[in-house]
């Protein structure tokens, strides 16, 4: 008889094993992939958000020149509010004769979203305590957005740094770029680029006009706008469109089956 048939080698136990064996179990659905393609594919979709929106700045810093707003005045804004539709409202309060004060108010505003994107961001990045001041300004729509769509911490990380590094980056060289070359426009309103800033803030909100609660309140809040902009001074219709999602919501409560159809929006809203 052959020897090699002589003995059966016995299986293996399940435990500490130098190389991998089939006791061992596979990694989650959120654990990091082993090798570097993960990593790949979550910068690749960072820099493609950022590319896509950075250069945006340019429109900011054309439309804050034509506001009244100095070079510097621009750029620090961007350096240190960095949120696209806040500054864009500012600037466009500005323009239309608004007060600074009501201006800010409205950026302010428009700027509270980020709180939320924050709570949430905080859970999932776990970051060091010394590196959350500096990770909260990067706290915006565009790096919410890539971050809650990765799955697993490291991911996750990579992909709101990435996102808001590159961002960052563009959106202030765009700014500089374009306040610096308004002059060479001349009149601003000639090229339209007064509608930039809406135009933007548009492109912006679309994507979140998903169910028919968010489609009525964006409707009441233009009509509001619109209804009380003859009568109110500048900046100060845009606040009070923001009334608009109360009464939608307490309407969507008190109306006929305002629980049944809160309860799926609810439903529909969890991730």
């Amino acid at each position: 008889m052959d020897r090699r048939t002589d003995a059966v080698p016995a299986p293996e136990p399940c435990g500490p094993h130098p190389e991998p064996s089939p006791c061992q179990t596979s990694p989650g659905p959120g654990a990091a992939p082993a090798d570097g393609r993960g990593d790949r594919a979550v910068v690749r979709d960072a820099l493609g958000v950022g590319l896509a929106v950075g250069p945006t700045g340019f429109a900011f810093g054309v439309t804050a020149v034509g506001a009244g707003l100095s070079i510097p005045q621009t750029c620090v804004l961007s350096l240190l509010v960095f949120t696209g539709a806040s500054q864009f409202a500012l600037v466009g309060a500005i323009a239309a004769g608004g007060t600074p004060l009501t201006a800010a108010t409205g950026a302010f505003f428009l700027g509270v979203r980020n709180a939320f994107y924050g709570l949430r961001l905080s859970t999932l990045l776990a970051l060091p305590r010394a590196l959350r001041p500096p990770a909260a300004h990067w706290v915006i729509d565009e790096t919410a957005a890539v971050a809650l769509a990765q799955r697993g911490r490291r991911a996750t990380r990579l992909g709101f740094a990435v996102t808001g590094a590159t961002l960052y980056l563009l959106w202030n060289l765009t700014t500089l770029l374009g306040a610096a070359g308004a002059s060479a426009l001349g009149d601003l309103s000639a090229w339209g680029l007064d509608a930039a800033g809406p135009a933007v803030f548009l492109a912006l909100l679309a994507p979140m006009l998903r169910g028919t609660t968010e489609r009525c309140t964006a409707g009441l809040a233009v009509v509001l706008g619109l209804a009380l902009l003859p009568v109110l001074p500048a900046g100060v219709p845009v606040l009070a469109a923001a009334l608009a999602a109360p009464l939608v919501l307490l309407c969507r409560r008190h109306g006929p089956g305002g629980s049944r159809t809160a309860g799926t929006a609810g439903e529909g809203d969890a991730r």
